[in-house]
């Protein structure tokens, strides 16, 4: 099999991102998530903007780099180097909030529904700690509707694009995913023309913005304002946010969302998100979605939650949360995260040969 660069890939229709989340801040799985998803072929990696984020996943790029030849033993088919894309905001987003409440609040007799709702995990109720668990969230806000007495609230946050401009020296940084929504266009002009200056340091620059049915037109604005882009532009169909681990469904509005933004023929890569799971490969391909029309996919909510079950057997026999260090357990989920990436990688079989 050929390695393509993230960039062929995105070319050739096979890119693949996860999305570790744009406020999720658990060192040690963002970590092990770059590890398992970097052997099982990742082109890219979304991040948030955190300093300490970005230096986990660097680490788990840098730790699966020991085992690339055993992952291509295996049949994967990992990349030397994954994008590393920062997300930043225009203004409130989901994506860039918390959930939190008092737990002395909460009545001894709730069955605390917030706890078995959240798919992160981030609510617990034990001897060790109660409530919210600030690093494992990451805003889906799932829990907000589900809470008997209504004390659940969020608190949302403005990631400092100046800041992040300034890493770009310092760190390997690739690619930067601005996150915008219809009626933010000032908004949007105002961190376009911070930005627009360094886009010489990146690989490429990605939009993403929530389905509305008026959303095209203000895609077409935006494309009108930054024109001519001189990197490689992603437009991310944000469909359903944070959902694709909810079910089949999830996938439909993306794809529709897809379908609205090809009929503009507006330059750059169309790359599906919210949603998204194991049927949207399934899904693009019955409606005869070609790679030229539909570049990629970046997974979220799903791709986390198809490799949890390792990270927690990992956190219960482990104290240094080190993944590499039970080779049965990496292995287990870098086949796992493989199961998500190749219908992806293997839609287009034609771009593919073999050694």
């Amino acid at each position: 099999m050929v390695n393509f660069s993230p960039l062929e890939s995105l070319r050739q229709g096979s890119w693949f991102k996860l999305i570790c989340g744009a406020s999720y801040q658990h060192l040690p799985s963002i970590r092990n998530l770059a590890l398992v998803y970097t052997l099982a072929g990742a082109d890219c990696l979304d991040v948030a903007a955190d300093k300490a984020v970005i230096h986990s996943a660097l680490e788990g790029i840098k730790i699966a780099q020991n085992y690339h030849k055993q992952a291509q033993n295996f049949g994967y088919n990992p990349h030397e180097n994954p994008f590393l894309m920062v997300s930043i905001n225009d203004g409130e987003d989901p994506h860039f909030r918390k959930a939190y409440f008092n737990p002395n609040l909460c009545p001894p007799h709730c069955h605390r529904p917030c706890e078995k709702i959240c798919p992160a995990e981030a609510i617990k109720f034990s001897n060790n700690h109660q409530g919210i668990i600030e690093e494992l969230c990451y805003g889906c806000g799932r829990c907000l509707p589900i809470c008997p007495i209504n004390i659940i609230e969020t608190e949302s946050k403005i990631i400092g694009i100046k800041d992040v401009l300034q890493w770009l020296d310092i760190l390997p940084i690739n690619a930067i995913e601005i996150h915008t929504q219809q009626g933010h266009f000032f908004q949007f002009q105002q961190v376009w023309t911070i930005i627009e200056p360094h886009l010489s340091q990146l690989k490429l620059i990605a939009i993403s913005c929530p389905y509305t049915e008026k959303v095209t037109e203000y895609l077409s604005k935006i494309y009108d304002y930054i024109k001519p882009v001189k990197i490689p532009l992603i437009w991310q169909t944000d469909g359903r946010p944070m959902s694709g681990d909810i079910g089949i469904g999830t996938t439909h509005l993306t794809i529709k969302y897809a379908q609205k933004i090809k009929e503009l023929n507006l330059p750059g890569f169309i790359q599906l998100a919210g949603g998204t799971n194991e049927y949207t490969v399934e899904k693009i391909k019955s409606l005869n979605l070609i790679p030229s029309q539909i570049s990629g996919i970046a997974y979220g909510s799903k791709g986390r939650k198809l490799i949890a079950n390792i990270l927690s057997k990992l956190e219960d026999i482990s104290t240094n949360n080190q993944l590499e260090d039970y080779p049965e357990l990496l292995w287990q989920g870098v086949n796992q995260a493989h199961q998500l990436i190749s219908p992806l990688k293997y839609r287009n079989r034609k771009s593919f040969v073999k050694n």
